[in-house]
């Protein structure tokens, strides 16, 4: 009996051990090139599934003889997806096709759970890393006007920047962080000279309303920058960049990967003299700077079951404002999140935030550094995901977000905070392979508002051929600030600022309709929108206390139309267009002031070429906004009467030769406003060139220097 038990025993583990089996080979390029780090899995079982060597090969362990998916992914790169039959085994090589149109690019923002590119029912920007190197982006600003139309930075009171993106403004697009808001703001906008782009994989822009993911702030749309995990066991690149008016930049970022550990650390100091202006304006100078800017990332993964990823940071920045004082702006960040992996079905990410920015005046005479304002930001995030049948997700997660904010604009110089929760819920359904519908709903309260809001949105996409085809309907919305709340400011001497605790939420109802048709080689894209905005909150005259004080609006209307096209060329040459048309209405005798320009273009035409161990890339891009006439208030002591003024149109071009010269030897070099545009006049939305102006820079990739 006793053998007859051990023989069973031994046959089980017999057919046990020979279900198992190994499926080995590597993954590279069309160039041949091994790929490190793309991702080889098993569709139908996410614990089974291994990063590839330095040398491009990978190794899985498949558990049983069924038949299963395997599904190999890698940045830049078009996903490969091989069945893998029953009982197969042994060596498979694999070689992925480059992603032109980043197409097979995964991205988050639109829907905050992972999808490729190709499948996002709402249209989102991609801006990869590629481009921003190509351009040689000192901070978002430089990305963003190069590669989006529609978007325009422009100098607001005492310099500080205004962002305009199709008629929306800094406090209706929200920025984040890898999906985090930041704290502080001056006249309505975020302080975007900490954005630089030195640890950014990529940038995903959303236009129009998604507040029913992101709530307050997410009326006009999202920009999301999502920042580089290591991919090599060791990269070390540094960079150093001179130009015109001595502007000087210097950078470094160090990046490990290993034993499940990543850490990246970048560093950065960039400082630039005082500009002259050529013509007269509303300002004579360009004030000079300088800034420090430093951010570490370390994520931990286990096997997919679980992923930590902690963030650090610290910037400062001062500009020379006055000739006895000067404006400091210090930031000071960190962040912990946990993304865990339940099941095949479940996963559950949990994450805390903590953002502080303040703002000081440093009196050169006596060294006194006084902070005069401070934002603080503390928040909880936790999303959970179900999928059901495999292509069916739901999505649910809450915030709760405290906020403090110590003023020089409160009286006394007090502060004020609020706590602010959410709820929201979507689902993502895919009733057949080429529909794809996205429902979700949002709750939100704030506390010293004593608001409630809710925020829907219907998104669906269905593909055609090779056409995509996407419609989407999404509710805004937009708190009053603390700030908006309980201002108390004297403007200059000239009037007082006041606040308003009984404003209303900005709320608005977003509607989209787009088409895009693409191949190989080439892709259009053309949408439509249309946006209706009541309550937008402005500041408006007001007799019975002889200054301004912040008001909500009549509605008004935002529509236009947003064209795309692009080609690329297996030679190498590449070429993309981009135009948008913008009409904005506000009724007659509402305080808002519009400076929207309606038509905006932007383009680009690169050309690269590689030969062993060189390798260049030359791009033309250039940026064309048309003349635009607005009312404008007649004087500084008179806010209830207007006459008309027109800003005139420009042009901006950029050439930028890119070279690699030996392994990790690159050489930049950019001449920027190429046909030497010079306003007659220096308005706060004319862009403040003095000419022609260049830019040389040196990189150097350490790690490449010792590969073979």
């Amino acid at each position: 009996m006793r053998t007859t038990i051990l023989l069973c025993l031994l046959m089980v583990l017999y057919v046990a051990v020979n279900a198992q089996r190994d499926v080995y080979g590597m993954v590279r390029n069309q160039e041949g090139e091994a790929l490190y780090g793309a991702i080889v899995g098993l569709q139908e079982n996410v614990s089974v599934a291994a990063s590839t060597a330095i040398d491009g090969s990978f190794k899985l362990h498949i558990p049983d003889n069924k038949a299963y998916t395997i599904k190999i992914i890698y940045y830049g790169y078009k996903q490969l997806v091989y069945k893998l039959q029953e009982d197969q085994s042994g060596k498979l090589d694999f070689t992925l096709e480059e992603d032109i149109y980043n197409l097979e690019q995964v991205v988050v923002t639109g829907t905050r759970t992972p999808k490729l590119l190709k499948d996002v029912p709402i249209v989102t920007k991609v801006i990869s890393r590629e481009d921003i190197v190509l351009q040689d982006a000192a901070d978002i600003r430089d990305v963003l006007q190069t590669e989006l139309p529609g978007v325009e930075f422009t100098y607001s009171m005492n310099q500080q920047v205004a962002l305009n993106m199709s008629g929306f403004g800094g406090s209706s697009v929200l920025f984040l962080v890898d999906g985090e808001r930041l704290a502080g703001e001056t006249l309505d906008n975020i302080d975007y000279s900490r954005l630089s782009m030195d640890n950014v994989d990529r940038v995903e822009v959303v236009k129009g309303a998604a507040s029913s993911l992101y709530g307050s702030n997410a009326v006009g749309g999202v920009v999301n920058i999502i920042t580089n995990e290591p991919k090599e066991p060791w990269t070390l690149n540094l960079n150093a960049h001179y130009g015109s008016h001595n502007e000087q930049r210097y950078s470094g970022t160090l990046g490990l990967n290993g034993f499940g550990f990543t850490n990246l650390l970048s560093a950065r100091y960039a400082s630039c003299d005082p500009i002259a202006l050529k013509n007269d304006g509303d300002y004579s100078e360009i004030y000079g700077y300088r800034s420090i800017n430093i951010n570490d990332r370390f994520t931990y993964s286990y096997r997919n079951r679980f992923k930590i990823t902690g963030k650090v940071g610290y910037f400062f920045r001062e500009r020379d404002s006055q000739e006895t004082s000067h404006d400091r702006y210090r930031d000071f960040s960190g962040s912990l999140k946990g993304e865990f992996t339940i099941s095949t079905q479940d996963d559950i990410t949990v994450a805390y935030n903590f953002d502080q920015y303040d703002k000081s005046s440093f009196a050169l005479l006596d060294h006194l550094d006084v902070r005069n304002y401070s934002n603080v930001q503390n928040s909880l995030r936790a999303v959970y995901n179900h999928t059901f049948g495999k292509k069916h997700i739901l999505t649910v997660g809450g915030d709760y977000l405290r906020d403090y904010l110590m003023s020089y604009q409160f009286e006394g110089d007090s502060a004020h905070h609020q706590h602010t929760a959410d709820a929201f819920a979507q689902f993502d359904w895919n009733p057949l392979k080429q529909l794809n519908i996205i429902g979700g709903l949002r709750y939100d309260y704030y506390s010293d508002a004593n608001l409630h809001h809710i925020s829907p949105k219907l998104s669906a996409m269905y593909k055609w051929k090779d056409f995509s085809f996407r419609a989407s309907y999404a509710a805004g919305f937009r708190a009053p600030t603390l700030k908006e709340m309980y201002m108390s400011f004297d403007m200059a001497n000239v009037f007082m600022i006041y606040g308003n605790p009984d404003l209303q939420p900005e709320k608005s109802h977003n509607f989209g309709l787009s088409a895009e048709w693409g191949t190989r080689h080439y892709n259009i894209t053309v949408m439509g929108f249309y946006n209706r905005v009541a309550n937008r909150i402005t500041t408006a005259w007001n007799s019975a206390l002889n200054g301004m004080k912040y008001v909500n609006m009549a509605p008004l209307q935002i529509a236009g139309v947003d064209v795309s096209a692009s080609a690329n060329w297996d030679f190498g040459l590449c070429a993309k267009l981009s135009y948008v048309y913008t009409y904005e209405h506000i009724a007659l005798g509402e305080p808002l002031l519009s400076s929207t320009r309606p038509h905006t273009a932007t383009a680009r035409l690169s050309y690269g070429k590689r030969w062993k161990n060189y390798q260049f890339n030359i791009a033309l891009t250039g940026r064309w906004l048309s003349k635009v006439t607005c009312d404008e208030y007649t004087s500084l002591t008179d806010y209830t009467e207007t006459e008309k003024v027109t800003y005139p149109g420009y042009t901006i071009w950029k050439l930028m030769l890119t070279q690699k010269i030996y392994k990790g030897l690159n050489l930049n070099c950019s001449i920027d406003n190429l046909f030497n545009y010079i306003p007659d006049y220096y308005y706060g939305n004319s862009p403040a060139t003095t000419g022609t102006t260049f830019l040389v820079g040196v990189a150097l990739d350490i790690e490449r220097f010792f590969k073979k």
